[in-house]
């Protein structure tokens, strides 16, 4: 049986000083992010004498390791931090660091799929900076080497998030949790590396498919990408990846699964959103890239099946349209407006939201891990980047 910890009292969440490292009400602070980037940051440094090792060439993917992984939001860590919480109660001081360490190496483990992610669509930015393949292929240009540039920054971009993903089982596997834990972690983590890449190739066999017609099977189709892509690689699996390590037995895991998959969908809703009228300045990424990409999302799903035959037409011949113009993506932002696409996924993010919080409300979860995972739920929906 896991001991639950007893609620703290108002002094005892907010004791005086510099901001505590967790703080339910601020599960996202800065405290906690600067953790996770210096976390991180140690780790990289560990590894630069790796790579020094078998040749100086090797250092421009620590370099760059290093600039992608400098900031970004950190919710998967701080789901998987407030998954062990729910289910153990706050970390003793000998315990802390070694969770704070499995934790980040979830975002290892994005890094190497945003990377993976820009190469497959082409982009060209990532967090306001020019996207790894492009760092690649400039520095290939820069060095006067022989072959086609782009293509050694695909191949390198492939590379580096290949290395990022390895680091990342390693750094779980030597975080320094106690081995009984990190062997009820494991499954979960398989199943997350599982989940993503497979969502990725449901991502790119969807865009390689027509517009349906019919709005049910292109919202079940948009559906499964986000289930897996998405929703469990965001909020269930890091989740129940820090419930695995904090003792978690089946029925909570199962509880945090009836939360994670309606709070995932609903970060994701609202990621379509960003995607299509986010500012560039704010989201790190040119503006309506996801309609060049020719993203099928459930904002696409309920344009399509809402917009009139001239609205149907132009998204047909426009989404995916890798020269899209500001003029252009301004086109399909007012097709997808007026068709109520907008307002049909805002109550999908209010409903998955709703839901996410009725299933931890009834959760056998610790008093601190409900208010975590309750504030993060709603900072994942509510974000604006």
């Amino acid at each position: 049986m896991v001991t639950r910890s007893p609620a703290r009292s108002a002094a005892e969440h907010h004791p005086p000083g510099p901001a505590p490292l967790l703080d339910a009400d601020a599960p996202l602070g800065p405290s906690f992010r600067e953790a996770v980037g210096s976390t991180v940051t140690a780790f990289l440094a560990g590894q630069e004498p790796v790579l020094a090792g078998m040749g100086p060439e090797l250092a421009p993917l620590r370099t760059l390791a290093a600039e992608l992984l400098d900031g970004g939001k950190r919710l998967r860590p701080a789901f998987c931090v407030w998954g062990y919480v729910a289910a153990a109660g706050l970390p003793d001081a000998a315990t802390a660091e070694p969770l704070l360490r499995a934790a980040a190496s979830l975002d290892l483990l994005h890094v190497s799929a945003l990377v993976h992610d820009d190469v497959m669509d082409s982009s060209d930015l990532r967090r306001g900076r020019p996207a790894a393949h492009r760092q690649f292929e400039a520095q290939h240009t820069a060095a006067g080497r022989l072959g086609d540039a782009g293509a050694f920054g695909r191949a390198a971009a492939i590379l580096l998030g290949d290395l990022l993903l390895m680091w990342s089982a390693e750094l779980l596997l030597r975080s320094g949790m106690a081995a009984d834990a990190l062997a009820r972690a494991t499954p979960v983590a398989e199943a997350m590396r599982t989940e993503v890449t497979c969502g990725q190739y449901l991502d790119i066999v969807a865009q390689a498919q027509p517009l349906r017609a019919d709005p049910a099977a292109a919202l079940a189709e948009a559906g499964r990408v986000v289930e897996y892509k998405s929703a469990r690689y965001t909020v269930q699996r890091p989740c129940q990846l820090g419930a695995a390590l904090g003792g978690a037995d089946p029925g909570l895991q199962d509880a945090l699964a009836a939360y994670g998959s309606p709070a995932g969908r609903a970060f994701q809703f609202r990621d379509d959103l960003l995607g299509v009228f986010g500012d560039s300045a704010v989201t790190g990424k040119p503006a309506g890239d996801d309609l060049r990409e020719g993203k099928r999302t459930v904002l696409v799903a309920h344009a399509y099946a809402g917009a009139d035959a001239a609205g149907r037409a132009l998204l047909a011949a426009r989404l995916g349209d890798p020269d899209l113009d500001a003029d252009g993506v301004a086109a399909l932002q007012d097709v997808i407006v007026s068709s109520g696409a907008v307002d049909a996924v805002e109550a999908m993010i209010a409903d998955g939201l709703a839901r996410a919080l009725a299933a931890l409300g009834t959760a056998p979860v610790t008093d601190e891990g409900r208010r975590g995972l309750t504030a993060l739920a709603e900072a994942a929906v509510r974000r604006q980047f």
